[in-house]
């Protein structure tokens, strides 16, 4: 035989019930019962270059919009602006900008054509060993340094004698092909050349500085956000005949030295407003003095807005 329930018993279960529903999260609809870990997620890959700065604003973010979750991951620029093409990410972190063909890519797989944002912009340094007695270098001779069919292949060709490395032996120290800083830095120095082969290619920003700073023979470039002690900046001019600058802020705003260039982020068409609404952020004084506290040179205040109209208007 079964036990009948006592009516008390029943309204003190029920009564329960009722308390620990009413305890759930709304969500966005005003729904209960959503857990509270649930959050909006923005998908933000790409450049190797901007992954430290993407990683502070996105941890910066969740303090103020504790609801939002940004994902930041690396891999490359290319890597960043494949993913917008399949359309796996919300922003594409680029050092680069965006090459027509991928952009026409985009528009084919989506039906929406890339949407680019200046968030900031890097002086992209020439590295060596904090022993190396090199202070300057021109464009002409990193060229001759890292080109097809580039002479300069030993410290002495440079009019230096460097006591730390005794082969007298230049080590090229690199990126990978789908990074955005070595499209940008073979650009600036051999246009639509190439490099030559041998060099060592590495696959973080981070990753060429502490190998130069553990080799006193090497040379590389990376972001000025990515100096160590170990390691030194060199000034740099286009030719001998031109002033030599030092990769700073001010010589990236005013364009003296010789290879800065734009950061940039890319969404699909006009982004979703949760990924707008971290654009905007992003270009708050809050968002720049961010990129200057990373090592990069924030944006001047009249480039400080967001290029775009909300969906629908």
């Amino acid at each position: 035989m079964f036990r009948k329930f006592r009516p008390k018993l029943l309204v003190l279960i029920l009564s329960l019930l009722v308390v620990f529903v009413g305890c759930g999260k709304k969500n966005e609809t005003g729904d209960t019962g959503a857990m509270e870990t649930d959050k909006l997620v923005i998908q933000n890959a790409g450049s190797d270059t901007m992954v430290n700065l993407a990683q502070a604003w996105a941890e910066q973010y969740a303090k103020i919009a504790p609801n939002v979750s940004v994902e930041v991951s690396g891999g490359g620029s290319g890597t960043g602006i494949a993913a917008l093409i399949n359309g796996t990410v919300d922003l594409a972190n680029s050092s680069r900008k965006i090459e027509p063909e991928e952009a026409q890519k985009a528009l084919q797989h989506n039906g929406e054509e890339p949407q680019e944002f200046v968030v900031g912009y890097d002086a992209l340094a020439v590295y060596v060993h904090k022993d190396n007695p090199l202070n300057e270098i021109t464009i002409e001779q990193l060229a001759d340094i890292y080109g097809e069919g580039g002479s300069i292949t030993k410290w002495s060709q440079l009019g230096i004698q460097h006591s730390g490395c005794s082969s007298d032996e230049i080590i090229r120290v690199s990126r990978q092909s789908n990074s955005g800083t070595y499209h940008y830095f073979r650009e600036a120095l051999l246009g639509t050349a190439d490099f030559r082969l041998g060099s060592r290619d590495l696959h973080g920003s981070k990753d060429v500085v502490e190998l130069i700073a553990k080799t006193p023979c090497a040379i590389g470039y990376s972001g000025m956000g990515y100096a160590i002690p170990e390691v030194k900046m060199l000034k740099v001019a286009r030719t001998q005949a031109d002033p030599y600058f030092a990769p700073s802020i001010e010589t990236t705003l005013n364009s003296t030295y010789p290879i800065a260039r734009p950061l940039y982020m890319y969404s699909l068409g006009t982004p979703n407003e949760v990924t707008k609404e971290y654009l905007v952020w992003i270009f708050s004084d809050v968002g720049q003095r961010i990129v200057q506290e990373s090592g990069y040179v924030p944006l001047p205040e009249d480039q400080r807005m967001m290029p775009l109209a909300s969906p629908g208007e």
